[in-house]
């Protein structure tokens, strides 16, 4: 009954071949790039930028999203060794159970359902705030009490109502749809850039890094975690500004990792998982970059709009069909991101129900769609109710938090699987292992660190009911614990192939 019992690579592997929990095989290299920038490019881009260079970088906000770009490079490249070793749904979770054992399995799929319910659920209600806006745009206001903030979020509940339908069909039919989407958003970003270019004026990049100056903080249960235990006072702008702004912008690259969910159903996870989650992390850097550069060339730092600094930045040079036109690609962009956070929930519960961590019925599939329905059904519903009925602006930092952890686990998950299984087939390997993999590991503590003592108290909440439900529930009906628990493992030791041919020859 060992808190640290593990689950074989070779026993994950053979685990999907099982007829009642097998996934239908359909994704490629390309699929997986575009269900990355899908996740990956969303509120963060329209919204983000202007907030970071208002507050605390200025047009350096650039560089910001360069180092927030590195930080989540590392941790992209240990998710893709993994995922190549380990081609199994349920991505941190699975790679945590190879390496680190159960316990930490748990900790870890628990922290990930946290980040993809309430990111799929605030996502959906800014997708109905954006919506809202659209609709007032073109003269056709929605009701106050069924629109975003009202008595019932009905646009963000029929939103996550849709795509979980579209989800429990088919994994294919919901990439379809996701491409279409991605490339409507891809669209209004490469629109943003080349129009802004029109309405650049230099002299807002100067100067480029603003003097340092002193930043308004919290205090109490709102202030950093850092600060509360340091002391030390963050600065606005300059180069510490730099970094405090890689903080708030890394938070948009986060949704890469769910690439990794999808590894159950990827043709060729050996090769294609790598070229996703890296190929989707780079794209994303490039538009980020390009994004912030005219933004902040259009208009001067100290005049952007923390809130909507994409549309506002051109209807301060009055082209407001334009500011429109960006609102309606928010629209479609945040429509791939909650679809994409609902897949990777879905995939997460899977994998923790077929090893029995949780209710193993939750884990079979659609005779027909191949897909997990009765998850599908609940996360939707569970979804649908957050995002209709919750006032969620406090919790949307719990997203990055268990995003965070996450990262942390994979991390050193890498470093413990090189030394404990040298002889595992890797497609794909960080380089410099141990010292990138540490790397990642401490910059995303950091980071963990630059979050709200009140965020750290409601993790610890949380942390604390899946400790209840793992050791009242979970640790003793778990598949590997059981007493007639045979696991599948391929041999380690291999004949000598003249042994092969004596053995042929007699």
């Amino acid at each position: 009954m060992s808190l640290l019992r593990t689950k074989s690579v070779e026993q994950s592997i053979a685990d999907t071949d099982e007829p009642e929990f097998r996934l239908k095989k359909s994704l490629s290299a390309l699929d997986l790039t575009v269900f990355g920038i899908g996740v990956v490019i969303g509120a963060g881009i329209f919204t983000l930028t202007g907030k970071a260079a208002h507050d605390v970088a200025g047009p350096a906000i650039v560089i910001s999203f360069a180092v927030a770009a590195i930080a989540c490079a590392l941790a992209a490249l240990c998710y893709a060794e993994f995922a190549s070793t380990v081609p199994v749904a349920g991505s941190a979770y699975t790679f945590s159970y190879s390496s680190l054992g159960e316990l930490f399995a748990w900790i870890i799929g628990w922290d990930l359902i946290l980040e993809m319910f309430l990111g799929a659920s605030v996502v959906a209600q800014g997708w109905s705030a954006y919506l809202g806006t659209l609709m007032s745009q073109l003269g056709m206001p929605i009701p106050e009490a069924i629109g975003y903030g009202g008595t019932v979020d009905l646009m963000a509940i029929l939103l996550v109502v849709v795509l979980g339908a579209l989800l429990t069909f088919g994994i294919k039919e919901s990439l379809r749809v996701n491409m279409v989407l991605v490339g409507v958003k891809l669209f209004i970003v490469l629109f943003v850039i080349v129009a802004g270019i029109m309405f650049i004026n230099p002299a807002n990049w100067s100067p480029f890094i603003p003097e340092a100056a002193p930043r308004e903080t919290a205090s109490g249960l709102t202030q950093p975690l850092l600060q509360f235990l340091s002391g030390i006072e963050p600065t606005a702008f300059g180069v510490g500004g730099i970094f405090a702004g890689a903080a708030l912008v890394f938070f948009a690259y986060i949704g890469f990792d769910v690439v990794a969910t999808t590894a159950e159903e990827t043709k060729n996870p050996q090769r294609d998982l790598p070229i996703g989650i890296i190929a989707s992390l780079v794209i994303c850097t490039l538009l980020y970059c390009a994004v912030a550069l005219v933004v902040t060339g259009m208009v001067p730092y100290q005049d952007l709009d923390p809130a909507a600094a994409l549309a506002n930045a051109f209807v301060y040079h009055g082209a407001d069909w334009m500011a429109t036109l960006i609102s309606a690609g928010a629209v479609a962009g945040l429509t791939t991101v909650v679809l994409t956070l609902m897949i990777g929930a879905t995939r997460i519960i899977f994998a923790m129900s077929r090893d029995a961590l949780l209710p193993v019925g939750l884990a079979k599939v659609h005779p027909r769609f191949r897909t997990p329905w009765v998850i599908s059904i609940i996360v939707t519903a569970i979804i649908a109710v957050v995002a209709g009925f919750t006032p969620i602006g406090l919790l949307e930092e719990m997203v990055n938090i268990g995003t965070l952890s996450a990262f942390v686990l994979v991390a050193v998950g890498v470093i413990v699987l090189r030394r404990k299984r040298p002889d595992l087939p890797r497609s794909f390997r960080v380089p410099f292992s141990p010292w990138l993999p540490a790397l990642s590991a401490l910059i995303c503590i950091y980071l963990m660190l630059n979050l709200t003592v009140e965020t750290w108290l409601r993790f610890l909440i949380w942390l604390a009911v899946g400790f209840i439900i793992y050791f009242a529930y979970s640790r003793q009906r778990s598949k590997i614990g059981q007493p007639d628990y045979i696991e599948f493992e391929l041999p380690r030791v291999v004949s000598h192939p003249h042994e092969e041919d004596d053995d042929q020859r007699s």
